[in-house]
């Protein structure tokens, strides 16, 4: 009962804080009606209080513009700017007066609110509206470059593992064993167990103390490193490019941070919050709450409730409806009378008052100021520098560091682009020492990859090649101090893999070197693919060359329905025996095992045949394990050679940077200057032939001027005339051996073969063709005559030598 009793009085309790909760409710409904109609009521204002909101409003003051004005104007030469920059049209006074008006009505509606940024100060200190800053282009969004990009980082590190010869024994050579009663007793073990478990206490706590050390240093950092709280949270301002959904499908709408260039969602934890809106046409506010930051905000520009717009035009966005709305919609008459109205009452905004930035190629490709930037993380920095300009092409540098002050460098990265040498990466690592270059194609010699830890020869190496640039096919090369190891792949020999072990070398008085005191080689092995051309029992898979042992060892493939493959071995005696008898070949030379037995295999002469060929093949393989070591010795070489050089690769059509184009085009404008220069010497004084004939330093006199006159005119009349003759008489013989040669030929038409007649008519093509041309020039030269010589006549009489005695002759 007493269960009961408790149930019903909680119940009953329940039930009366639901009521007082709906009774509350609704006294604040009655009075939020009361307010509503109160504020309806004062909503219709008189004349007189129209005036009094109007001096309220003007007494408002707005921060001016310059208290957030940061522009350096020590950079800025004031006088180069046009005349948009140092004052407004009258259409920009106009648009500034409404800003100010809104801006008064917006920080009196709103006096919680940060002031609108609306016209700023520019370099000159003019005021100009934020949207005629902005430049329309044809883009939803400006084409921005992302200068942080960095070049791909290599994800792969290279590292040297000690290799070991799979076919070289490991198993040691069992020793004689002895008669234990012969045995030597080992010492007895006279060390204290007790101090060696004392210092491996010792040891052990000191391992220990060094541990909770390092722990506690990374306690210490990771607090450090834990962000402090920002006092300016939420107060500070920035400019975002925000690109809307809907046109030239973009399906979403993102940001864009103009210093990086790089897009981010609007529900990113960035962004905090919007003040304002703007573009080259209008101005909009946001009037929805922030307090999820950026999340839950609507960007339809085209709802006055959620932004409000500043200028009223027929260009605004328009309020997105759903089809609900559409069907609402009656007529679209209405539609076209309130874009009437509004184009009535709508503002156009005034062009952009900025000049179009132009970029010129040298500020480009410096990206950067002077060229080079310096970006610092935890544990790394990277460096950036434009491109030539640093000597060695080096555009990137990521150097990783071990602590966090950066003062011990683990590995440095450093990229490079336009070396003649292709380099492009160069990895350094500091711990092992390790350093790995990585080269484009077009190496001379074809090298794609080489990791060492030193530059002398027959150190630690590993070098990778392009294979399909090599004739040889080797694809990557591995050295030791006392092995090489070749990797090889699409050789018409099926050759695979090489293996050379060296022995030590022999000293000599002389310098030791690998060309003149090389390397003595010990053991050469060699594995071959499948050759589909021969029998399995008769493909080479492995060859072994034991130089010191003097033996051959061979293995085949193995065929598909067998689980064991054949072996040969081979002993290489001397030629001669004891007694000096010749030997050629005996069974013992010869151990082999045959999975199926063939009965030409057991013979000597196959046998005999067989070594003589592995001979000359162990003879090649010699030399071109020695040509190996070459080549690894030039292409050391030719290393130390490119990095002391480190020349880069200008391309033809960087006329600037491009010598030896410079040089070319400096060559031609010399060459074409010269040759205008000669044909200003060709053309000759027509007078001063004549004037020669005076007396020197005499002055010319009216009678000298007119002789001198005449006696031109009449020369170049008289080498018209000669011309003329010239051409004619030139006329009258090719007219004349022509009429020669048709008599002859009437003469000995008779007597003629065919290829006389066709030099005769050889020769009378010819001569038409020269009596024609003549004809021509003769024709064109009587026309031209009369025209020349009064030209000549006209340059006499305005020549400033004789113009002033030939005035009068005119």
């Amino acid at each position: 009962m007493e269960v009961l009793r408790e149930k019903v009085e909680e119940e009953e309790a329940a039930e009366r804080e639901e009521a007082a909760e709906r009774a509350e409710w609704a006294e604040k409904m009655e009075k939020m009606m009361k307010t509503a109609e109160v504020s309806r009521e004062e909503s219709v204002l008189t004349q007189d209080e129209l005036r009094d909101l109007e001096k309220k409003l003007t007494a408002i003051e707005i921060p001016t513009p310059a208290e957030y004005s940061i522009i350096n104007k020590a950079l800025i030469d004031v006088t180069k700017l046009p005349a948009s920059y140092t004052s407004n049209s009258p259409k920009e006074e106009h648009l500034l007066q409404v800003a100010d008006n809104f801006s008064r009505q917006y920080s009196h509606l709103c006096p919680d609110r940060v002031p609108l940024f609306l016209y700023p100060l520019n370099e000159c200190n003019v005021p100009k509206f934020v949207s005629t800053t902005l430049r329309p282009t044809l883009m939803p969004y400006p084409d921005l470059y992302n200068w942080d990009t960095c070049a791909q980082f290599v994800s792969d590190f290279l590292t040297m593992v000690p290799l070991v010869d799979p076919l070289k024994p490991t198993v040691k050579k069992k020793e004689k064993a002895m008669p234990k009663k012969y045995a030597v007793k080992p010492p007895r073990d006279l060390t204290s167990r007790f101090e060696q478990e004392q210092e491996e206490k010792r040891l052990q706590k000191i391992r220990n103390m060094e541990e909770k050390q390092r722990k506690e240093e990374e306690e210490r950092l990771l607090e450090e490193e834990k962000a402090k709280p920002d006092p300016l949270h939420g107060l500070r301002v920035h400019a975002w490019v925000l690109v809307l959904a809907g046109k030239r499908e973009v399906p979403e709408s993102f940001f864009i941070d103009p210093l990086t260039a790089r897009s981010y969602s609007t529900k990113d934890d960035h962004f905090l919050g919007i003040e304002s809106l703007w573009n080259h046409k209008n101005y909009w506010i946001n009037m929805q709450d922030c307090w999820n930051c950026c999340k839950d905000l609507i960007f339809d520009l085209g709802d006055p409730v959620k932004w409000e717009y500043m200028l009223l035009g027929t260009d605004k966005p328009h309020l997105s409806l759903t089809e609900e709305d559409d069907e609402g919609l009656d007529d679209d008459d209405d539609v076209d009378e309130l874009a009437k109205e509004e184009e009535e009452k709508s503002f156009d905004m005034p062009p952009s008052w900025v000049s179009q930035i132009e970029i010129t190629p040298e500020e480009f490709e410096t990206r950067c100021p002077n060229g080079k930037k310096v970006i610092q993380y935890k544990k790394a920095q990277l460096e950036k520098w434009a491109p030539y300009l640093n000597k060695n092409g080096l555009v990137c540098r990521l150097t990783i560091y071990e602590d966090i002050q950066c003062t011990k460098v683990l590995e440095i990265k450093e990229w490079y682009q336009n070396r003649e040498d292709m380099l492009e990466l160069k990895h350094i690592n500091k711990t092992t020492g390790l350093n790995v270059d990585y080269f484009k194609p077009g190496h001379p010699q074809a090298l794609r990859v080489h990791s060492y830890k030193t530059m002398l020869p027959e150190m630690d190496r590993v070098m990778e090649f392009y294979e399909m640039i090599r004739v040889d096919g080797l694809i990557k090369r591995e050295e030791t101090p006392m092995t090489m190891t070749e990797c090889y792949q699409g050789r018409s020999d099926f050759l695979s893999y090489r293996h050379i072990n060296f022995g030590p070398r022999i000293k000599k008085l002389t310098q030791n070197s690998a060309e003149s005191n090389p390397r003595p080689m010990v053991k050469i092995t060699e594995r071959f693919l499948r050759n589909p051309a021969k029998p399995a029992d008769e493909d080479v898979a492995e060859r072994v060359f034991l130089m010191l042992e003097e033996r051959i060892q061979l293995r085949y493939h193995c065929r598909d329905d067998y689980i064991t493959a054949s072996k040969r071995e081979f002993l290489r005696r001397t030629e001669v025996d004891s007694k000096g008898n010749k030997i050629i070949m005996t069974p013992d030379m010869c151990i082999s095992f045959e999975v199926e037995p063939m009965e030409h295999t057991k013979k000597l002469l196959y046998q005999y045949e067989t070594l003589i060929q592995l001979k000359n093949e162990e003879k090649l393989s010699r030399h071109q394990a020695w040509e190996s070591e070459l080549e690894v010795l030039e292409i050391l070489k030719l290393r130390e050679e490119e990095e002391e050089a480190h020349t880069l690769s200008i391309s033809i059509y960087d006329t600037k940077r491009n010598e030896k184009s410079k040089e070319y085009r400096e060559a031609m404008e010399r060459v074409l200057h010269e040759e205008h220069l000669r044909q200003v010497e060709a053309q000759l004084d027509y007078l001063a032939p004549f004037l020669a004939q005076l007396p020197p330093g005499e002055k010319l006199t009216r009678w000298q001027a007119v002789r001198l006159k005449d006696e031109c005119l009449s020369d170049f009349k008289q080498r018209l005339i000669d011309k003329a003759n010239l051409i004619q008489a030139r006329f009258e013989k090719e007219t004349q051996e022509l009429q020669k040669k048709q008599q002859w030929y009437q003469e000995n038409q008779v007597t003629l073969t065919s290829e006389d007649e066709d030099l005769y008519l050889s020769y009378c093509s010819q001569a038409m063709f020269r009596i024609r041309i003549l004809e021509q020039r003769l024709n064109r030269h009587k026309e031209l005559a009369p025209l020349k010589y009064l030209a000549l006549e006209e340059k006499l009489y305005k020549d400033p030598r004789l113009v002033d005695f030939v005035k009068g002759f005119v």
